[in-house]
């Protein structure tokens, strides 16, 4: 067990990150289950290990910052190190037509605090584990949905619809994946960012009333192949599928990237005790 990979899995009860959990127990890594809810995170611990894997729960409600930082804090306590980050978690457009803003437990639109501050937090904090274990890799599961996001509005008072919510955070991710993989250039930690399929059979895609396109199993594919494949060796890419490509224009813009990360890094700063420019 001290010389197995830990894989930690946010959203893994459900959908496409209990199926990615599954592969990565069956690939030979213990998989660290996060979920909100005990007994489906203990569903899903029971089926990997009744198969031969081995896996444990871990729960946190990513809503609320501080909830995320003790995740990472008990990570690290308990295992030091770690191989691989997932962000897979996240809150989809809602059902339409889908109007109503929900705020986070910090205040924060749920949206972009489940779907951006929660990933960029634990990825932080989670840095020392990963570097004791290279190479480590962060996989942040984000969308080819993304929309710029409005640094004077970010709790979107103006305006809110769940898509739209929804595309600014993954607009975010995208642009947090690439100036993260260019702040760890060397570390020994890779960085990169996935769309993993358009409309998969899950929860999030039948509350949006829209059909279903792909299958769960697709999204597995995309998510491996940079979590345990040869494509995640490199770093600060994004992909559709299995495939590389670009994300939306606007998130590599240095301009909006510094100001996206200085308005991380004055979200995040209670949660870090330093300065995300300065990361020790």
């Amino acid at each position: 067990m001290a010389d197995t990979p830990i894989a930690l899995v946010t959203g893994a009860t459900a959908g496409l990150g209990r199926a990615v959990a599954v592969a990565l127990a069956t690939s030979g890594m213990h998989v660290l289950v996060h979920g909100r809810d005990a007994k489906r995170a203990a569903a899903v611990v029971d089926s990997i290990t009744s198969s031969g894997g081995t896996a444990q729960a871990v729960l946190a409600d990513l809503a609320s910052l501080d909830q995320v930082r003790s995740l990472a804090d008990r990570v690290t306590a308990d295992h030091g190190s770690i191989a691989l980050l997932v962000n897979n978690a996240g809150i989809g457009a809602g059902r339409p037509p889908y109007r109503r803003r929900q705020l986070s437990a910090d205040g924060h639109e749920l949206r972009l605090a489940v779907n951006y501050l929660a990933p960029a937090l634990l990825a932080r904090r989670l840095i020392p584990a990963l570097k004791n274990r290279p190479p480590a890799r962060i996989v942040n599961v984000g969308s080819v949905g993304q929309a710029p996001v409005d640094f004077a509005d970010l709790r979107m008072d103006a305006g809110y619809t769940g898509a739209q919510a929804y595309y600014r955070s993954k607009f975010a991710l995208a642009a947090f994946t690439f100036d993260l993989a260019e702040e760890l250039e060397g570390s020994g930690i890779t960085v990169n960012c996935v769309h993993p399929a358009s409309l998969m059979n899950t929860h999030m895609v039948r509350e949006s009333m829209i059909p279903p396109m792909s299958t769960v199993s697709a999204g597995v594919k995309a998510v491996l192949n940079l979590a345990t494949g040869p494509d995640g060796t490199a770093t600060g890419r994004y992909f559709d599928g299995v495939t590389r490509a670009r994300a939306h224009e606007g998130t590599y813009d240095p301009a909006t990237r510094s100001r996206l990360r200085t308005v991380t890094a004055e979200l995040l700063a209670p949660y870090l005790g330093f300065s995300p420019a300065d990361p020790r």
